[in-house]
């Protein structure tokens, strides 16, 4: 089937698929805490979709794994809810629970998290109202956690003639932001800036941001990041 990955608004998505009616699958970003996002626009997206009455491949289920490393209360919050369910499997169930969905693309790192992913869709349920509950709020302690909210794309960083790992120097910060500065995150920073660009050495070209799906303010975070890591002892 022809189908496409889409990373803009829901307006445009609209458009272009009542232009082109013989697209016939689309691949959308989708979890639980972009649902409601602004600038993602997850659900207005997934509605035209529905609209449309085009099936849908979700990407990004797990934030780029970001949603199996949930802030302390979210994650107590799931726990309490399901002690025997993994942070991932909350994840992959929202999205696959979502009617018109057809597939869920699940980034595994080993085996344990491939025959974690069958087990859990070969033997499907979708959440519950509970769980639905428990999942929302967990999504909004999320949201008010995580300052940079980049999914490591890493579109963002062909074009930087600095050679910046943005993405990289992004998930330190969210989690130096979250758990503190400890010696692991410090150790991380200074293997970076000796191996490819700092944060600092950013021109200001823009090239970065005009690729990156989520159109975040990137020399602002690179900023702020260089004065976070550079201030420390």
């Amino acid at each position: 089937r022809i189908g496409f990955s889409y990373h803009d608004g829901a307006d445009f998505l609209d458009r272009v698929l009542t232009e082109h009616p013989e697209i016939q699958l689309v691949q959308l970003q989708i979890n639980y805490v972009d649902w409601e996002d602004p600038v993602v626009q997850a659900r207005r997206c997934y509605e035209v979709c529905v609209k449309h009455r085009r099936p849908v491949a979700v990407m990004e289920p797990l934030k780029g794994g970001a949603l199996t490393r949930l802030p302390p209360p979210a994650a107590q919050l799931l726990h309490s809810c399901a002690p025997a369910a993994s942070l991932a499997s909350w994840g992959l169930r929202y999205a696959a629970g979502l009617p018109g969905v057809e597939v869920v693309l699940s980034g595994m790192g080993d085996l344990a998290q491939l025959e974690e992913n069958l087990t859990l869709l070969e033997g499907f349920s979708p959440l519950n109202s509970r769980e639905q509950a428990a999942l929302e709020q967990a999504a909004r302690i999320v949201r008010e956690s995580t300052p940079i909210p980049c999914t490591s794309c890493g579109y963002c960083t062909p074009s930087c003639p600095k050679g910046i790992p943005i993405p990289d120097y992004f998930s330190l910060y969210n989690r130096r932001e979250l758990f503190g500065m400890v010696p692991e995150l410090a150790d991380s920073y200074r293997r970076r800036c000796a191996a490819h660009g700092k944060p600092q050495d950013c021109i200001g070209c823009g090239g970065c941001e005009a690729r990156c799906p989520q159109h975040l303010p990137i020399r602002q975070w690179l900023g702020r990041v260089a004065r976070t890591f550079e201030s420390e002892p």
